[in-house]
């Protein structure tokens, strides 16, 4: 796999974990917003704190996706997966 290949891969997969740990530990705020009467924002985000999980959960699944990927047990040119057999 090339370097840009992996670099493609590492941001989807950071960017979907990203919306999978949003919600770990937040707490919305039990009053709503005096000026817009939204109660959906938590009382402290921890933003970083959610980035650097992100990046850890998503290293790992990328490292594992690699691993996958250049193992050879997932091929589209070969096997059930693959294309029409070259009739040459």
């Amino acid at each position: 796999m090339a370097w840009f290949t992996g670099l493609v891969l590492f941001v989807l997969v950071w960017w979907t974990l990203l919306f999978a740990v949003l919600p770990f530990m937040n707490h919305p705020t039990s009053e709503a917003d005096p000026v817009s009467g939204w109660r959906g924002t938590p009382t402290r985000p921890f933003v970083l704190r959610t980035v650097v999980i992100t990046t850890i959960v998503a290293v790992i699944v990328w490292l594992v996706l690699i691993g996958v990927i250049n193992s050879g047990w997932i091929s589209f040119r070969h096997g059930w997966i693959g294309g029409p057999a070259d009739l040459n």
